[in-house]
């Protein structure tokens, strides 16, 4: 049995995997991603391997290891292995650049509104160590298209313009941005070009070398998220004339080695003193898994998950009244849904103004624990909400019409019938999936939020 998702199929949990809760609907892979059991299975036994002696492997297998792995992942990513470096994370890879390079007073450090909110704020820790300014562009949401991105942002450079942070897929909105056609304009203009890709990896089909000639600098993406990976599998790809500039957060051996058969940039990544390398050694085996759930390999996932979430997108757009904000060419696997102001009877719903993923807003807390939906609701500017939804391969059939129907009553909406066609219904059966979720009455209502 499989579920559909417009032309393509995407297997049923049962064979992907995962070891979700069996209650939950999660609808909010975009945030930290979920490893399935077997890229777990493979972490665990490198970390038997650590333990046994752990000498050995630090001291003398490791290196062979990580070229390995990293070897995968440039095959991947379409990047020469030699230029990535592992970090934990984008935000990691962000700071690392940010940190690593510097600014003269006035110079103008350019991102937009769209941009992840760790990113903005290492950005702003660079221009205020060194007295530059950081312009950040208001790009339209909802949006016409790409080209309205690219506008907004060339319109706001200026000839003390030196870097662009750009979001390859944006964290709020969902939106993925035309990054080649902006690397290539700032290019154009002598200005270097950061990409935060946090989300691109197994979501978009990657080639950093392409990007790399369009005009990008230095591409930051995770591994935890789209690919599958264990928490903690980031990279850095550092174009090769920049590499003598760019240090890694910490400073450790690989900074007066002797050794001549490695280049200083790989020398300091490499080993930033003791840590659990088995996250990125654990890259490969979620490649391979993730690529043998369809047998199209990744682009058949990538196809299914996008054509998942438009159609998903759809259903509740229907449900709740409300427009689309961006054309279906500037989906991935994630979309985000600009929110009706709530009804009468969901007033006291105050909108959660916090940036940061750990803060949640009471309609969050709501669909968890009425509906046992986990999915992110975010504030868009000003006083919007934002509902962000993400397809993977176990999210079951009739995941979305739920959804729709747990805002809505959130909201306290209008009753309506659920429109658009949801994933699973364009023929074939439905894959097997748990009971759809009902809300609790006899559970309280939660009126403020959990602030962490």
């Amino acid at each position: 049995m499989q579920q559909r998702a417009g032309s393509a199929t995407l297997p049923p949990v049962t064979a992907t995997g995962w070891s979700l809760e069996p209650d939950l609907l999660f609808l909010n892979h975009g945030s930290f991603g979920a490893c399935p059991v077997v890229v777990l299975e493979t972490q665990q036994a490198w970390r038997e391997r650590l333990e046994r002696q752990p000498v050995r492997f630090l001291a003398r297998e490791l290196e062979a290891a990580l070229d390995d792995a990293r070897a995968v992942l440039g095959g991947f990513v379409g990047a020469d292995p030699d230029d990535l470096a592992f970090v934990p994370n984008a935000t990691h890879g962000v700071n690392t650049v940010l940190r690593s390079l510097r600014f003269a007073p006035g110079d103008e450090l350019l991102t937009d509104d769209h941009a992840y909110n760790a990113s903005l704020n290492a950005l702003r820790a660079a221009a205020e160590r060194d007295g530059a300014t950081v312009v950040v562009v208001s790009v339209p949401f909802p949006t016409a298209g790409p080209e309205e991105v690219l506008r907004a942002l060339l319109k706001a450079v200026t000839p003390r313009t030196r870097l662009a942070l750009v979001a390859h897929v944006t964290s709020p909105t969902a939106l993925v941005f035309p990054v080649a056609e902006i690397a290539a304009a700032f290019a154009a203009r002598g200005i270097q070009v950061l990409v935060d890709g946090a989300h691109a990896p197994g979501m978009l089909p990657l080639d950093i070398r392409a990007l790399e000639a369009a005009g990008v600098d230095y591409y930051t993406g995770n591994g935890h998220k789209w690919l599958c990976a264990p928490k903690g599998s980031g990279f850095l790809w550092v174009r090769r004339d920049h590499q003598p500039d760019i240090r890694p957060l910490a400073i450790s051996h690989g900074a007066n080695s002797p050794r001549r058969d490695r280049s200083r940039f790989r020398l300091e990544f490499d080993w930033t003193g003791t840590a659990d390398p088995t996250p990125y050694l654990s890259i490969p085996a979620a490649i391979e898994a993730m690529g043998a759930l369809l047998p199209g390999g990744w682009p058949a996932l990538m196809a299914a998950n996008h054509e998942a979430v438009v159609a998903a997108r759809q259903v509740i757009l229907d449900r709740l009244g409300v427009a689309s904000p961006a054309p279906p060419t500037m989906l991935g696997s994630m979309a985000s849904i600009l929110l009706p102001p709530p009804g009468p009877a969901a007033a006291a719903f105050a909108p959660n103004l916090g940036t940061s993923p750990l803060d949640d807003d009471p309609l969050q807390l709501e669909l968890r624990e009425r509906w046992r939906i986990e999915v992110p609701i975010l504030p868009w500017p000003p006083q919007r909400r934002m509902v962000r939804i993400s397809a993977q391969a176990y999210v079951p059939a009739d995941a979305w019409v739920t959804l729709a129907d747990a805002l809505a009553d959130v909201l306290a909406l209008p009753a309506r019938p659920s429109g658009g066609t949801p994933p699973g219904a364009g023929g074939g059966a439905p894959a097997a999936s748990p009971a759809r979720p009902s809300p609790a009455p006899d559970r309280p209502r939660t009126t403020r939020p959990d602030r962490r």
